[in-house]
């Protein structure tokens, strides 16, 4: 697919791909994560297809991924805001395994900053103004 704008680093479908299965591979062996997932996650394949998706969007600019990342961890109902930091550090060890240091870097960026936005959009609707926490 040819798009208008340059990929935001050097990285090919076929990387993105691999990274995407080996980073659920692992999420599903994590003992706090992989019980998370489980909860949602029953078609493996598809949703790795779909994360890819959104990647490739995301660094390609290929205009393949339909979807919400915010409305799917918001609606999720068990996605708590200090699970972003494990979800990242397990992300950043993955890239590092399966990246040239420069694409592990550059998509680690990218991901932290995702991170942080879909974080404050899951804080903003756990908490209430001054970041006391919703009980119900």
């Amino acid at each position: 697919m040819t798009t208008a704008l340059p990929p935001r680093f050097p990285i090919t479908r076929p990387e993105i791909e691999r990274v995407v299965t080996a980073f659920y591979a692992a999420v599903r062996a994590h003992p706090g994560l992989g019980p998370i997932f489980a909860v949602h996650v029953t078609d493996w394949p598809t949703h790795e297809a779909k994360v890819a998706d959104f990647w490739a969007n995301s660094i390609l600019h290929e205009r393949v991924y339909d979807g919400s990342p915010m409305a799917a961890h918001v609606n999720a109902r068990n996605v708590q805001p200090g699970m972003f930091s494990t979800w990242l550090a397990l992300f950043d060890a993955v890239l590092a395994r399966e990246l040239s240091p420069d694409q592990a870097a550059a998509w680690s960026a990218l991901a932290h900053r995702i991170g942080r936005s879909l974080r404050a959009g899951v804080v903003d609707r756990s908490t209430l103004p001054g970041g006391i926490p919703k009980l119900r």
